[in-house]
């Protein structure tokens, strides 16, 4: 079920907690909605793995999922992946607007479209990955009631592109040191890592560039009573992206990102900091 995604899901809360609206209500629905989305992008992970069974078993790191190390059938894969999709969309009917059954719906397309096809398109892969995230933030609106703001959009669609790419470089990094790279079922060789390493930081400097433009604009004064401070987050983000980075450049991150930030301080640190400064930059003087 790959628990440690369900990270990513957190994203559902961002539209309630920039709109700064944390009622009750809104939290159950965000509880609601991360549980819901959880389950379908779980059910999808199963899929996603009994297809890349063959070629997670001669990954340096992926040989040890269930399906690819044999300890688990794909019978019972096969059985379990669709079981939790379900479960999921029967929460999400019966508990949150049809709009985020919708937002749902579309997720799930989008995921077994990659699954099946997309993932070993070149650059077509990343851009939907990053949409998968983006469509995270816009079902976290449609669970809520609260629309998604451009700058927030904006921001998510270049930050998670660039997340994408840092994926896709970390693991031809890894493939480069260890074992064949021309063999890795995702389209991209070792001649393509110059472009992902040039592409790649540039997407998360657009996002550092959009928040700069968010801070600049006249919506922020709406929500923050000093949002000066906001511009102290624009250097822990350009920090964070240039760390990680630098991390896949030395073949030092996984291929997964998201797994590492999580057992990462350096990671935490600038999370905290980051939320501390949209925390001080929404109280008055």
């Amino acid at each position: 079920m790959r628990l440690h995604q369900w990270s990513k899901n957190v994203l559902v809360a961002l539209p309630a907690l920039l709109a700064h609206n944390l009622s009750p209500e809104v939290a159950g629905e965000v509880a609601i909605a991360f549980l819901a989305l959880g389950l379908v992008a779980s059910g999808t992970y199963v899929v996603n793995d009994l297809l890349d069974q063959e070629q997670d078993a001669r990954h340096p790191t992926k040989r040890h999922r269930p399906f690819a190390s044999g300890a688990l059938t794909p019978g019972f894969g096969w059985a379990f992946g669709p079981a939790l999709v379900g479960l999921g969309f029967a929460l999400a009917w019966a508990l949150l607007p049809l709009a985020f059954v919708g937002a749902l719906g579309v997720y799930l397309a989008t995921t077994l479209a990659y699954s099946f096809k997309l993932k070993s398109v070149v650059i077509v892969d990343v851009c939907v990955l990053a949409a998968l995230y983006a469509l995270r933030v816009l079902a976290g609106g449609a669970a809520t009631g609260i629309p998604v703001s451009e700058w927030l959009l904006a921001f998510s669609l270049f930050f998670f592109l660039g997340l994408a790419l840092l994926k896709r470089y970390a693991e031809l990094r890894i493939l480069e040191i260890e074992v064949d790279a021309r063999d890795n079922g995702r389209g991209y060789t070792i001649e393509d890592a110059a472009m992902l390493r040039a592409i790649g930081p540039a997407a998360g400097f657009m996002a550092v560039l959009v928040f700069a433009l968010y801070v600049t604009s006249p919506d922020v004064a709406v929500l923050y009573a000093r949002p000066g401070l906001l511009w102290l987050a624009a250097p822990l983000l350009a920090y964070w992206t240039m760390r990680m980075w630098m991390l896949a450049h030395r073949g030092d991150l996984p291929d997964e990102p998201v797994a590492y930030a999580l057992r990462d301080r350096a990671s935490y640190a600038v999370a905290a900091l980051t939320a501390g400064v949209l925390l001080l930059a929404s109280i008055p003087v």
